[in-house]
């Protein structure tokens, strides 16, 4: 009676010691595929450290931290190059696709436009929103007109019917600087010259 009671324990202490082989293979090859390119890994949290030219990718689940190690950082987080570890960096704004550093976005979500690595639903007061590009222009107002120039047509201001007169308006240099989208900022339009010139033509210039 003893020996069967002892054969019967051996045997459940072998099935036991079985299984659990199995479920360290089948957990090593799990770690294995969440590894890639890990130098220090983690059963419950994967990467900890990679490989010098890859970046460590960390997000939460929960309360739970995973980290990765990625080639590229993906939409929404920027890449920093350290001695030790090189991080992906979420951006700070939920509206940001891709940023240069936590708070100046290079390009934004749809729906949103981009202005100075700012995403906004809407562009702000002075500026206007380019659908192509997804950003917002600086637009500017331009000083005021200039008096009409002289009535020319050829260089000459006599000895024709019809010719030419011109006036401009300045752009503030700030303006100029954003690049800004700014209105015409030179019209002409026709004016009666004198047919004859008296004493002989005078040309402009």
């Amino acid at each position: 009676m003893q020996w069967i009671i002892f054969m019967l324990l051996l045997f459940i202490s072998s099935m036991e010691m079985l299984t659990q082989n199995r479920w360290k293979k089948q957990a090593s090859a799990g770690l294995l595929e969440n590894c890639t390119g890990c130098v220090l890994c983690s059963e419950d949290n994967g990467c900890i450290t990679c490989h010098h030219r890859l970046f460590l990718l960390i997000w939460r689940d929960g309360i739970r931290q995973y980290g990765m190690c990625v080639h590229t950082c993906p939409p929404g987080y920027f890449g920093v190059r350290g001695l030790e570890v090189n991080r992906c960096i979420k951006c700070r704004s939920p509206s940001c696709e891709s940023c240069f550093s936590r708070d100046f976005c290079m390009k934004c979500k749809d729906k949103f436009y981009l202005y100075k690595g700012q995403c906004f639903r809407q562009c702000p007061p002075t500026t206007t929103a380019q659908p192509d590009t997804r950003e917002c222009q600086e637009t500017c107002e331009p000083g005021p007109w200039s008096e009409w120039s002289a009535c020319t047509h050829e260089s000459r201001t006599c000895g024709c019917k019809w010719g030419v007169e011109t006036r401009v308006r300045e752009v503030p240099e700030a303006a100029r600087e954003e690049g800004a989208a700014c209105p015409a900022l030179q019209e002409t339009r026709r004016c009666r010259m004198k047919k004859h010139c008296p004493g002989g033509e005078h040309r402009v210039g």
